[in-house]
């Protein structure tokens, strides 16, 4: 089988969470610029053997798109024209960020490593891909 690949998109970081091959176990993989996004994935994708990529989808209490919305719908669409074979899949991603928070309080990780926002965004990917995956069945 092949992995799933999720992504937690914001405005200077990006969370990454990855499956094990079999599809069973949803990992942090790691946070990176989201400057240097694109090359990472490149660079993955060529290494990695991966079905689907899942995308988190910010909205407002309303169901509305969140101030980033219209940059992540353009970033995904340019990620499936590059990659028509990788099915790309949405998910909500609202209070991932605060459940990443509390994983963290609840693991017992130290105020200090707390701090460490990308850490947060990679548990954030991780909770996209799981909530995908739990979805998924």
């Amino acid at each position: 089988m092949n992995r799933i690949l999720a992504i937690d998109y914001g405005k200077k970081r990006t969370g990454i969470a990855v499956t094990d091959p079999m599809q069973i176990i949803a990992s942090g993989l790691t946070t990176v610029a989201t400057h240097e996004l694109h090359q990472f994935l490149e660079d993955y994708l060529k290494q990695e053997s991966v079905e689907t990529i899942v995308i988190g989808e910010p909205k407002q209490m309303d169901y509305t798109d969140s101030e980033l919305g219209a940059v992540i719908n353009a970033f995904a669409k340019a990620l499936q024209l590059k990659h028509p074979t990788i099915k790309i899949e949405r998910v909500d991603e609202r209070f991932t960020s605060k459940m990443a928070f509390q994983t963290m309080i609840d693991s017992g990780l130290s105020k200090s490593k707390r701090r460490n926002k990308a850490l947060v965004d990679e548990i954030a990917a991780t909770i996209i891909l799981q909530t995908y995956m739990d979805r998924k069945g």
